[in-house]
């Protein structure tokens, strides 16, 4: 058998490894461990429970106001610890957080392959998102292999000249759990109001913190001010630097509710029932076009151009007379909200994990007899 090792640390790691853990789990050749780091604890362990995934391994690396150096170091120090101990055939982790920049890392140190999934995602500026872009350039440039979500990520790699043998089309496995999650109707602690549009709001980038951010907090109360038949959902992230700005400047509104954030079934339920959707999330920009969620992105740079291409997803940035702007034209303009509402998934078809352990089995198990 073949001893995988599966990283996950935030959230969003965790829905989209869940669908690949589960899928490793029921190959006979593979002997999977999944490894938590908990970059961000709370919300890591309700997604995890979501998908009845236990961690073999939790290095509980989160502490408050958290550093980026303090962070990285303690990362590389504990995933290097228990790489030796564990000693994986292959270590796989998702995406761009600072975890998955640092189990690359120590994956090369000790010489073990890395499989990166959701690989090959540009936004070709260090600065945007921060530090985001200099994670997945790292990991991109130490993966054995390179599991890409689109013809354009790969195309990506291929002009950074990685080999054309190394990367996969599989699809994004966040459609996968995506799927799962939505064919199932679930229940809202929420109060709504039946008569009125939701507008879901998500912001929480690092890039975006002072200024920006404040405009878009000043955009969200103009809008509910010109608009009285909508109403704002907005699940706050835990960072103090967004959590004291969003109650300062959108707390004491009747018709905007800020919330916790919300385990992922209920956030995919919310999505479900949104008219609009304004959010810096790269994981909404892929979740919301399959739902059929016209989605404005708060931010200038996105690596997700493609449901941009696609007409719906519309890159807004922290300007707040254009956020209003832009909300403005789909709350009032019954064909141009029509056009972006036409539930396209330009990320995946809901076997992404499958593909992925296609591409692991050949590899690992060639001339073995699958053992």
């Amino acid at each position: 058998m073949k001893h995988i090792l599966c990283i996950v640390g935030t959230r969003p790691e965790g829905i989209k490894m869940a669908p690949l853990i589960k899928a490793l789990k029921r190959e006979p050749w593979a002997r999977v461990t999944v490894l938590a780091t908990a970059q961000h604890r709370d919300l890591l362990d309700q997604v995890l429970a979501l998908f009845d995934i236990v961690p073999d391994v939790d290095l509980d690396i989160m502490r408050p106001n958290q550093a980026l150096p303090e962070l990285t170091a303690r990362l590389v120090m504990a995933l290097d610890e228990k790489f030796g101990e564990l000693a994986p055939d292959v270590v796989l982790a998702q995406g761009d957080t600072t975890t998955v920049m640092t189990a690359a890392l120590v994956a090369f140190y000790r010489r073990i392959p890395f499989g990166h999934v959701e690989a090959g995602l540009r936004t070709h500026d260090l600065d945007n998102p921060f530090p985001e872009e200099m994670n997945r350039l790292v990991a991109g440039h130490l993966a054995r292999w390179h599991f890409v979500p689109t013809q354009r990520s790969r195309q990506n790699l291929l002009r950074e000249g990685i080999s054309d043998a190394a990367i996969h089309v599989t699809g994004n496995t966040v459609i996968d759990a995506l799927l799962e999650v939505a064919a199932t109707e679930w229940p809202l602690d929420i109060p709504l109001d039946a008569s009125k549009r939701l507008v879901l709001v998500t912001a929480h980038r690092r890039e975006n913190f002072g200024e920006p951010f404040r405009a878009v907090c000043r955009a969200i109360r103009q809008l509910v001010d010109l608009y009285p038949d909508i109403e704002v959902v907005y699940p706050v992230h835990p960072n103090p630097n967004v959590r004291a700005t969003a109650h300062e400047l959108l707390g004491n509104h009747s018709r905007i509710r800020l919330c916790q954030p919300l385990d992922y079934a209920p956030f995919v339920e919310i999505q479900k029932r949104a008219y609009l959707i304004l959010t810096d999330s790269g994981g909404v920009q892929e979740e919301a076009p399959a739902l059929g969620k016209p989605v404005l992105v708060l931010r200038t740079e996105t690596e997700r151009p493609e449901a941009v291409d696609e007409g719906v997803v519309r890159l807004v940035g922290t300007d707040e007379a254009c956020i209003v702007a832009e909300a403005s034209q789909l709350l009032e303009n019954e064909a141009a909200y029509r056009a972006m509402a036409r539930g396209v998934s330009p990320y995946g078809d809901g076997h992404a994990a499958c593909r992925i352990v296609d591409v692991l089995r050949d590899a690992l198990c060639a001339g073995a007899g699958g053992a």
